[in-house]
């Protein structure tokens, strides 16, 4: 920092269990890339190739070596995962893996339906190959799931091998954690809550008013995911209450 200030919350040190930055590289260029951690590097804990943006996006090998070297793991999204899947290719799939030494991999089942005892078994597979983040939620909007079952699920996936477990929002945030209009079923984080550790999940809050809305429930190192490139050094402001939105939040009384 290039200044000292007081009543500022101490975050986390990179490498973190808790605090994580997850970013969202929807199809960012090399230079791009390379501009993205030059300037914000310090603060993102990993990177996601959003959905399957990865099968299309020229010069792969070289932007990963970008991130590589800038020492940020990556994995790509878990919408990916999902196509190998129903075209019955997982073993393809961990092909994949091995051939771009992902440190990561997503399993979801966000966009296809697929027996939980059978994601359960592709997480324990893939957990012996690499570190397993996994998805729980789906993509459509009309999908209500009740907060007792995101419980067990999330819970059933962490037995079977999974790191941390993510709560789905998509790259817009107004499905699975939030309502169509991106407010927050704060019911159903709260709920969560009560069961699984708040350090065990990465909740995607692409939207600045849901970044606040955790930032203020859980504290400055929540685990936060979908974040825009360019919203990176935003999100570390309000997690440091130095933008208007968590200004007074951490100041002492």
């Amino acid at each position: 920092m290039h200044y000292f200030l007081n009543d500022v919350p101490e975050r986390t040190q990179k490498p973190r269990d808790k605090g994580f930055t997850m970013a969202m590289d929807k199809g960012l260029s090399i230079r791009e890339a390379e501009d993205f951690v030059s300037v914000s590097g310090e603060y993102v804990d990993i990177v996601k190739l959003g959905w399957a943006t990865s099968y299309v996006t020229p010069n792969l090998d070289d932007k990963l070596n970008v991130y590589r070297e800038a020492g940020i793991p990556f994995y790509f999204g878990g919408t990916l995962f999902e196509a190998f899947i129903v075209r019955n290719q997982f073993d393809d799939y961990r092909k994949v893996i091995d051939k771009y030494q992902m440190p990561y991999v997503e399993v979801s089942d966000g966009s296809i339906e697929m027996d939980h005892d059978k994601k359960c078994e592709y997480i324990s597979t893939l957990a012996e190959q690499t570190t397993v983040l996994s998805e729980v939620g789906s993509k459509d909007e009309e999908k209500i799931i009740p907060p007792y079952k995101w419980i067990e699920l999330m819970q059933k996936e962490l037995d079977a091998g999974a790191w941390k477990v993510i709560g789905e929002a998509r790259e817009s945030g107004n499905v699975g954690l939030f309502r169509s209009s991106g407010e927050v079923r704060s019911g159903l984080v709260q709920e969560i809550l009560t069961k699984i550790p708040f350090e065990k999940i990465i909740w995607e809050a692409p939207q600045k008013e849901q970044q606040v809305y955790f930032i203020k429930l859980m504290g400055t190192n929540v685990n936060l995911g979908n974040i825009s490139p360019n919203e990176v050094i935003p999100l570390e402001t309000i997690r440091l209450g130095l933008r208007g939105d968590t200004f007074s939040h951490f100041l002492s009384k």
